[in-house]
Order: structure tokens, then C-alpha cells, then sequence
């Protein structure tokens, strides 16, 4: 990784890392993953630009609170962290449930734009129902329930598996999620996908929606949508990949973000 600038806890129990320096891009992990999921990212990002990169609530090192959450919270939990941090402006990027964060973020704060990727956007009553069965059986019976068919789902059968340490990895840090966090976090992923349609007119700052041919859940027809709505909103679609495109493309996904925040104007657009 590039030289550590700094790590730590915010003053309500968030833990974060920073690397490298220039302009700031914060990355959010999606549910039951962690900061460390970003390695790949930081590595490439991290030799121009200030990257931040930290852990949702009940997720890698960070606390848990003791109440039920909303989206809104984990939003906040990213508004508190850079007011700390005395981040002013920064390109906000997110994967799953971490992209619904991003977008919650920069329809309610300044940024420099914002990166959704492998985002959720008004799912059809089958893929609904199937995504609150998947949070059914997590709050009963933890992460080992439906590990099998999520790591299927994020890179295809074992048989056909090509990217076999990346899946091993993504394995690891589901096994080492905080049970309870993961459960209350996807609860709020399955409920989520449609929160923003009727705001995403309001985007104002440059935005990427970008997705895998190969995610059935989420689609490129979802990152379509979401960037006809997003008056300065552009599609992305990495062919040959699936949900974890970060970890089994990642110099393509650092060489789409990097193109994206060069071309992005240095001025924080304010909602």
C-alpha cells in the first residue's frame, strides 16, 4: 500500500485509514465487507490522490450502535467522519449498499462527484422478494446461511470461477463480520433501492453509475436508469465481470475512477 498518512477511531467509534495526498476520494465498502476490501484501489489511487477509507458501523473494526438503523444513519456516520477529519471536499465513491451511501451523501452535502458502483436502483418484485429472504435468513442464522450462494452470486460457480483468490478474500471478510452489523446493514440494503428515485433530478455534480455485464442484481439496466435521472450522470458497463468487479477488475476499475475524477471539475458543487 502507498505510505500510511495517518489511521484511527473518529470520537464515535469509527474506524478509518488514509493514504497517500492530492485530491481527497473516500471509498465505502458494501455490506459485509470492510475498509480492506478497497487494498486494490487504494494501491492505484493512492500514488495521486488523498484516499479515505474506513468501516461501516458493525463492520471491520468499527462500533455498533446499540439502535436500530437507517440509511440515513450510515450517511451520517460519513458526514461526521469527514467534519472530523476536516475533509472538506472530496469524490465520493461507493460499491452496494456503500454506493447507496454515496448517493445519499452527495444529494445532502458538497462534493466533487460521485462513483455508485454495482448499485441498486428500483429492483423488480422478484429480485425485491429474493433480496428480503436473503435479510430474513441472515438476522436468523448468520453469515454461514447463504455464504455459498452469495459468493456464487458476487463470481459465478465454483466450476466456473476464474478469479479464485478474490473469492477466497471476499470469503474471509464475510466469515469476520460482526454478525448482528451485517444483518442490520442488509436489512437496510433490501429496503433502500428505491429511496432516491424520485431524487436523483437534484444530482447535480458530475456522477458515475457503473456496473459488470455478469451482476444479476445489480444491472446495468439499473446503472442506465440511474444516469438518465442524474442531470450530469454517466453508464458504465465492465463486461466480463460480476457484483465484485473491485476485487476481479481492479486496475479497471481504478483506471474508469481515475479518468472519471481528471475530468471531473476542482470545484465542490453544493446541493
Amino acid at each position: 500500500l502507498p505510505g500510511l498518512s495517518t489511521s484511527g477511531f473518529s470520537s464515535t467509534g469509527t474506524s478509518w485509514s488514509r493514504f497517500g495526498s492530492g485530491q481527497s476520494v473516500v471509498l465505502l465498502h458494501g455490506v459485509g465487507m470492510n475498509k480492506n476490501v478497497w487494498a486494490p484501489q487504494v494501491n492505484d489511487l493512492g500514488e495521486d490522490f488523498d484516499v479515505l477509507v474506513f468501516d461501516m458501523w458493525g463492520h471491520g473494526d468499527s462500533a455498533l450502535p446499540n439502535r436500530k438503523l437507517e440509511l440515513e444513519d450510515y450517511t451520517e456516520q460519513l458526514t461526521a467522519l469527514l467534519t472530523e477529519l476536516k475533509v472538506e471536499s472530496a469524490h465520493i465513491v461507493g460499491h452496494s449498499m456503500g454506493a447507496l451511501i454515496a448517493i445519499d451523501y452527495a444529494l445532502a452535502q458538497s462534493c466533487q462527484s460521485v462513483s455508485a458502483l454495482n448499485a441498486v436502483f428500483m429492483r423488480t418484485p422478484e429480485q425485491s422478494a429474493a433480496v428480503r429472504d436473503r435479510s430474513a435468513e441472515l438476522s436468523a442464522g448468520g453469515v454461514s446461511v447463504n455464504l455459498e450462494e452469495t459468493l456464487q452470486r458476487w463470481f459465478g460457480s465454483p466450476s466456473e470461477r476464474e478469479h479464485v483468490d478474490a473469492a477466497n478474500l471476499a470469503r474471509e471478510l464475510l466469515l469476520a463480520v460482526n454478525p448482528e452489523g451485517y444483518a442490520m446493514a442488509y436489512e437496510v440494503f433490501a429496503s433502500s433501492d428505491s429511496v432516491h428515485a424520485s431524487r436523483l433530478g437534484e444530482l447535480k455534480i458530475p456522477s458515475l453509475f457503473f456496473t459488470a455485464d455478469g451482476d444479476p442484481n445489480s444491472t446495468p439496466a439499473m446503472s442506465k436508469a440511474m444516469a438518465d435521472l442524474a442531470p450530469n450522470g454517466s453508464a458504465k458497463v465492465l463486461a466480463g465481470h460480476r457484483h465484485m468487479m473491485t476485487l476481479t477488475a481492479p486496475e479497471l476499475v481504478s483506471e474508469s475512477l481515475r479518468t472519471f475524477f481528471n475530468s471531473a471539475p476542482n470545484v465542490a458543487v453544493k446541493p
